[in-house]
């Protein structure tokens, strides 16, 4: 076995980082998303494959936040306002009503396999719907790098209404996630509290209408102050220019979550906000972020894949591949309909192409970490 340390650290990742782009080289002739492929290879590479041995759940947090802000302003960067508007009102019932009903129906899900005697699974009610809720966002990485990477052009507004639910709708994934944690707190005596159903629900509310409030105020202040200080202070050596934009992302997720706003939704609005108005050196900042997400794409998913431990995955597969295909098949598909149930200007092949972009990925691995 290899523990990662400041010694190796260069010469382990590089060796990832360049067997991970062959592997995906290779996989990409049989269609395999790339993001899909480095966390295969950083699992082939963990505790269970070469022997590399990374158990770190707060640094593989870290790593997540920082490409994840990333993925989401660059993603928000390149979205056109002129795009979102016809679908802002469906992307955002998606990222708020449907988070909740692929909750509610996952949920149930498994609480009915954890009550079927001979199936390898026994949670709870309340595990239950909290490991849903993890589970119940798309992942912005992995529907940015899916729609653009391809160079898709889909009819009907389709990308920019899937682009925007993946990148507005973590808030709601965090806060059920974390009323779920409360929940199971007060029912199994880990914390003393003395919150009735009414209080909880009513505090759910109050952070969930924070968290987008707070998050939309900053982004938005950040997003027309970042354009201000890119054109007054005129850098003359460019790169520059994407350096102080990025300390602007980073600045932007830390002092929301420090309001206690979604550093995440603040970073895309600052992206959408700061893409649709003019910038110095545009076309130089945008290729510098496009390198950027790859580089913490890959760091991510490679992290991601240390972290996993095959061997005790083996032990979960059955349950798991059952979740997973209910998600795809029902779940996803329900929910989707019945959100855009009041839009009927979006048709059911649309709809029915929504349903199937429920793509999961980093996030629903990242966001239990605040578990641990």
């Amino acid at each position: 076995m290899t523990f990662l340390t400041s010694g190796n650290i260069l010469l382990i990742g590089s060796i990832l980082i360049f067997s991970s782009i062959l592997i995906t080289k290779a996989g990409g002739r049989f269609g395999m998303p790339a993001l899909l492929l480095f966390l295969l290879a950083g699992m082939l590479f963990g505790v269970d494959g070469v022997g590399i041995v990374f158990n770190n759940v707060r640094q593989a947090q870290f790593v997540g936040m920082i490409a994840l802000c990333v993925i989401l302003f660059a993603g928000g960067m390149e979205t056109r306002f002129s795009d979102i508007k016809p679908v802002l009102s469906s992307g955002l019932a998606l990222s708020t009503v449907g988070v909740m009903l692929t909750t509610a129906l996952t949920g149930g899900f498994i609480y009915l396999l954890s009550e079927w005697h001979t199936f390898p699974l026994a949670l709870p009610l309340v595990s239950c719907f909290l490991l849903a809720a993890t589970m119940s966002s798309t992942d912005s990485a992995s529907v940015f790098n899916i729609l653009r990477s391809k160079n898709i052009r889909l009819k009907n507004n389709i990308q920019p209404l899937l682009e925007l639910e993946s990148g507005s709708n973590d808030p709601m994934a965090y806060i059920l996630t974390i009323v779920l944690i409360q929940v199971a707190h007060s029912i199994f005596g880990e914390a003393n509290t003395d919150m009735g159903a009414t209080a909880m629900v009513i505090n759910a509310m109050v952070v969930l209408l924070q968290q987008f409030t707070v998050g939309i105020l900053v982004g938005a202040v950040m997003g027309y102050a970042g354009v201000w200080i890119l054109n007054r202070i005129e850098l003359k050596n460019i790169p520059l220019n994407s350096i102080m934009l990025l300390s602007i992302v980073f600045f932007t997720f830390s002092f929301t979550d420090m309001l206690g706003g979604n550093g995440y939704l603040s970073v895309y609005i600052t992206g959408i906000l700061i893409g649709n108005n003019k910038v110095p050196h545009r076309k130089q900042v945008l290729s510098f972020f496009d390198s950027l997400t790859w580089i913490v794409q890959i760091g991510m998913f490679l992290v991601l894949g240390l972290l996993i431990d095959p061997s005790e995955m083996i032990k979960s597969a059955l349950p798991a591949i059952a979740i997973g295909l209910f998600m795809m098949f029902v779940a996803r598909p329900i929910s989707v309909f019945a959100t855009l149930l009041p839009f009927r200007r979006i048709s059911k092949t649309s709809k029915l192409f929504v349903s199937w972009v429920g793509l999961r990925g980093a996030v629903p691995i990242i966001l239990p970490c605040i578990l641990w």
